[in-house]
């Protein structure tokens, strides 16, 4: 019995429970952990909660000075800004740059506070789940944007390339424009280097720049590119022996060219423009198809015995329109003279006159003359203009500009004269005139084969001159006038001719630079073209509303009654 009692204790003591003792320390040591992790989760009072950012930068888990010093060594790092392939660097100091850190990490601590409670964030933390509910606390900064300015106008001091200057080939008589350019675009750069210093990251920006086209040349360049010209062909435009005078005006802006424009000239022919002037201001009703006859012979070929006599019908009229007697033919005459000189005058052309009457080269003929007005053209230089029948190439521009302006904005000559000496509709029957002028020399040989030209032109011994109106298909129309003097006996055409040609052609290359003229005109005659059986109207079929209008197979209505 007592051998079997001990046998039976000892089987019991063999069965301890070994499994409940494992399970219990197990259980044990799980609670250590958690009471080891949830003492070190508690115990960082001072480090960042691991699921906050501050600015784009990570700073969770760490210190408070360890997250200001990262975060003010990122925003610390220079931008690099780039004009073309040219590296710029910003030190964000130099703009006064600064963060506000302490801050933006009180800012952090809190969001971390309220981002849940403390279970939840020390459960997140057991699984390692911060980075998966990061919250970001904006950057806040503050710059000074005029400093940025600045910088800007710095970099583009130094790297902006202006336009190169235009120039002009002389052999073609082209204006070449200067080399293209660019400048920073400091209005559009300033918040793209915000962006960047407010970027951890992304710290570099490629400046933007506006590119500008090479200067094209101004007016200033075709004078430059005239004067080189006549110096090429050996006229000097100053000189004692050869003077040339050129007048060029962009009816658009008002711009010139004026070389010796205030140079007397004779004007020959080109006194017709201010003596048919004088015949429309003294028109009653409109003109009869005689009357636009003479106006087309005295225009278009120059007719003297034509000029005279409209000279003469001017003459009666004021006569008329003074109630004084007017007189026999010659007397009348010499009072049309002197009505052109004062109506020329009078509208701003100081230098024009014309004081007897123009030679017919018929025996009998009474010239004799009136006294000549006051005038002030360049006294340095001279060109032994005739005494009784002078102009400029200023008066006669200024001529022609104001016909133009009447023309098609109802001033210009309508506001000289604002009681209706003059309509719209008169001085554009003026310029339709003068566009029949059809002699494919001068200043018309300058221009492409049907150009639209109304001009003028004249010569005589030692002068050549040319003035008139160009309508480039563009509409950049313009007004020319170019005369030159050679001290000769004879007039040398094949000399003066082609200059006045090649001027034209530099000046239509200016207005019409998208089409230039780069070589001189091969098809043009030796000489004028005839005006009879060309170009002047027969009589009875002058339409000044379309003066080539004759030439159509339907005869033209009459100019009027």
């Amino acid at each position: 019995m007592t051998t079997a009692s001990t046998l039976s204790k000892r089987r019991k003591r063999r069965g301890l429970p070994i499994v409940q003792v494992m399970s219990v320390l197990m259980i044990l040591a799980a609670i250590g952990l958690f009471v080891f992790y949830l003492v070190s989760f508690s115990q960082q009072p001072d480090k960042l909660p691991s699921d906050v950012s501050v600015g784009g930068v990570a700073v969770g888990g760490l210190g408070q000075r360890e997250a200001l010093t990262k975060l003010i060594s990122t925003y610390q790092e220079p931008v690099t800004l780039y004009y073309a392939d040219n590296p710029i660097l910003l030190d964000p100091a130099t703009i006064g740059f600064t963060i506000n850190g302490e801050s933006m990490l009180t800012s952090a601590s809190a969001v971390g506070d309220l981002s849940g409670s403390f279970w939840s964030r020390f459960f997140s933390f057991l699984l390692g789940q911060e980075t998966e509910q990061r919250v970001n606390v904006p950057l806040s900064a503050d710059y000074r944007t005029n400093l940025i300015e600045s910088f800007l106008n710095d970099i583009a001091a130094r790297y902006d390339r202006q336009s190169g200057n235009a120039s002009y080939d002389l052999s073609t008589l082209t204006l070449r424009p200067g080399a293209a350019g660019y400048t920073l675009d400091i209005e559009a750069a300033v918040p793209l280097i915000e962006a960047a210093l407010r970027s951890p990251s992304n710290r570099i920006v490629q400046l933007p720049f506006v590119n500008s086209s090479g200067n094209v040349g101004n007016i200033a360049t075709l004078q430059e590119l005239i004067q080189t010209y006549l110096d090429s062909k050996g006229f000097i435009y100053d000189g004692q022996t050869t003077v040339a005078s050129v007048f060029i005006e962009d009816l658009r802006t008002g711009e010139e060219v004026n070389i010796n424009g205030d140079v007397a000239f004779s004007a020959a022919s080109t006194i017709k423009v201010p003596i048919v002037l004088d015949y429309f201001r003294q028109l009653w009703v409109a003109p009869t198809q005689d009357e636009a006859w003479l106006m087309a012979n005295s225009l278009l070929c120059s007719n003297n015995a034509s000029s005279n006599l409209m000279m003469q019908i001017t003459g009666e009229r004021v006569a008329i329109q003074q109630n004084t007697p007017p007189g026999d033919d010659n007397t009348k005459l010499f009072t049309g003279i002197g009505d052109v000189t004062r109506n020329v005058q009078y509208m701003g052309a100081r230098n024009t006159y014309i004081t007897a009457p123009l030679v017919l080269g018929v025996q009998g003929q009474t010239l004799g003359s009136i006294a000549a007005p006051q005038t002030s053209p360049n006294p340095t230089i001279k060109t032994e203009s005739d005494p009784y029948n002078q102009t400029t190439t200023e008066d006669m521009g200024t001529m022609f500009s104001m016909i133009y302006d009447c023309a098609n904005y109802g001033s210009g000559l309508m506001t000289v004269y604002p009681n209706g000496e003059y309509t719209q509709n008169e001085c554009k029957q003026m310029l339709e005139l003068m566009s029949a002028n059809d002699l494919l020399r001068m200043l018309q040989g300058g221009l492409p084969e049907g150009t639209r030209i109304s001009h003028k032109n004249g010569w005589v011994s030692d002068m050549s001159g040319d003035a008139g109106i160009v309508y480039p298909p563009n509409g950049r129309d313009y007004v020319i006038a170019v005369y030159l003097w050679q001290k000769t006996d004879f007039q040398d055409y094949m000399t003066l001719w082609p200059i006045i040609e090649d001027i034209s052609r530099a000046a239509w290359n200016y207005f019409s630079p998208e089409n230039p003229m780069i070589a001189a005109r091969t098809d043009l005659p030796v000489t004028a073209q005839e005006c009879e059986g060309n170009f002047l109207p027969p009589q009875g079929q002058v339409d000044l509303n379309n003066i080539n209008g004759w030439k159509q197979a339907t005869p033209v209505p009459p100019a009027g009654s």
